[in-house]
């Protein structure tokens, strides 16, 4: 057994850290993915080039350099705006970050999905005499979520690994965790094999969770076809 030679707790508190900023990041970039996805399919073509233009940029930078433009770039703007002197917070700045460089990637997810989705459900949901609203929503939405589940899962696995970044801004993750009790004792290799373990520990409860998940997308489905 590991001897954490008493930073057991602390490296438990990295964790849990390390949690809050996958899950904050996960949910805001769905959101923005979802919102982009919708937008890249948009009759307006200035909205189409912006959506993608943003999307390659985002795709295109390294995310530990994004995630050092928004800690440190964001400061500036918002003194710029504000007149005062306007701090960002680490784990606001990760989270921006990795939500941003999420959604790049689920919004594409997300276009693919809504071409995929047959255009006669949406002449059926309009023959029943549906609005856009309650078509998107009731209609395209659950099968485009089914068809984009599985690299929603892939990307969810990656955003849990690139949490680890945010521990250069100072956050207390479990990286800068270890890091710190790794000098403390003069054992980095002992507690970087910790959180590594942590991490993978993380993505093999994972797995199930998105199992699961596209088993009940699929419930409709199997009935169709039974």
């Amino acid at each position: 057994m590991i001897n954490l030679q008493g930073y057991g707790h602390q490296i438990l508190l990295g964790a849990l850290m390390t949690l809050k900023v996958a899950f904050a990041s996960l949910t805001c970039g769905l959101v923005l993915g979802l919102l982009g996805g919708a937008a890249g399919l948009s009759r307006r073509l200035w909205l189409r080039r912006m959506i993608a233009g943003a999307t390659g940029l985002l795709r295109g930078i390294p995310e530990f350099v994004i995630l050092l433009i928004c800690y440190f770039g964001l400061t500036g703007v918002l003194y710029r705006l504000t007149g005062g002197d306007v701090s960002i917070s680490p784990f606001a700045a990760g989270v921006f970050a990795l939500s941003i460089v999420f959604a790049a990637y689920a919004s594409e997810a997300f276009r693919g999905a809504f071409l995929a989705v047959p255009l006669g459900q949406m002449e059926a949901a309009a023959a029943l005499g549906l609005h856009p609203g309650q078509s998107f929503f009731l209609v395209r939405l659950p099968q485009a979520w089914r068809l984009a589940l599985p690299s929603l899962g892939n990307q969810w696995q990656a955003l849990l690994k690139d949490t680890s970044l945010v521990s250069v801004l100072g956050l207390e993750d479990l990286m800068r965790k270890a890091d710190v009790a790794g000098q403390a004792t003069d054992q980095p290799f002992t507690f970087f094999l910790t959180a590594a373990a942590i991490y993978l520990l993380f993505l093999t409860l994972s797995n199930p969770v998105i199992a699961m998940l596209e088993r009940r997308s699929q419930r409709g489905l199997a009935r169709v076809r039974g």
